[in-house]
């Protein structure tokens, strides 16, 4: 399978950036990021510097592989990260244009990579269990029922990665605030924090990212399949609670 590649270079946040031509011969059992190890050890060996993305686990876990691939946050099959495609999921397109996430909330670091540290600050905002509890307790001393336990498992299976983000066109963080609220807020230790919203909320107006116009792109291209059900939670928590 023979390949033409548009990568996004950019040296730093304030350097201006293009899209870069290659082709690359690869099986269509290759990885995507397989294919850009292979690229990158071209380029190395002709004197040329590598392609930056960004990664780590390469198991669908992490989701800091966050590539834009031919227009679609993580690639064209739905419920998969970057890590998780194949070649073989391009076979009826031979040319692929790979680009970063596109918001200002993620300013580009170099090529491919985003600075993404405006989700952990708003974590840091209200994103944590804040009462003092002491030592675990067993398990099932505190009794929780069942589809309180799934639904909160539902939203905690949100793995940060920023889709939600880079496909909606108000560049909203909503869908990962409301993941995050709800896996905490409907739990037993983390009713207790009923301003958890507001904080969250207000700390994502500060990072810069836009509010919700119910797209429900985010939905589409969330890799783990959060539901904007969570947003319906969290907007009936925040009211609740004002």
């Amino acid at each position: 399978m023979t390949f033409t590649l548009h990568i996004w270079r950019q040296k730093n946040a304030i350097a201006q950036g293009y899209f870069e031509e290659f082709q690359i011969d690869v099986t269509e059992s290759t990885s995507f990021l397989e294919m850009l190890d292979g690229l990158n050890e071209q380029l190395i060996s002709n004197g040329h510097d590598a392609v930056a993305f960004d990664f780590d686990c390469r198991e669908g876990i992490c989701g800091s592989c966050s590539l834009v691939i031919n227009g679609s946050a993580h690639g064209k099959p739905r419920s998969t990260t970057t890590c998780q495609l194949y070649m073989r999921d391009y076979k009826d397109e031979s040319e692929l244009w790979v680009e970063p996430w596109r918001a200002t909330s993620f300013p580009v670091v170099k090529d491919l990579i985003v600075d993404r540290s405006a989700f952990e600050k708003i974590i840091q905002s209200g994103g944590y269990i804040a009462s003092r509890t002491g030592s675990a307790v067993e398990a099932n001393t505190i009794a929780i029922d069942k589809d309180t336990v799934d639904g909160a498992f539902d939203s905690a299976t949100c793995i940060g990665c920023g889709a939600c983000v880079a496909v909606c066109p108000n560049a909203s963080a909503t869908l990962y605030v409301a993941a995050k609220v709800n896996h905490l807020s409907t739990l037993p230790q983390g009713e207790i924090d009923r301003q958890r919203p507001k904080k969250m909320l207000v700390e994502m107006e500060r990072q810069g990212f836009g509010t919700c116009s119910n797209y429900r792109e985010c939905e589409r291209a969330c890799p783990k399949d959060i539901s904007v059900v969570n947003i319906t939670k969290m907007n009936k928590l925040l009211y609740q609670n004002k």
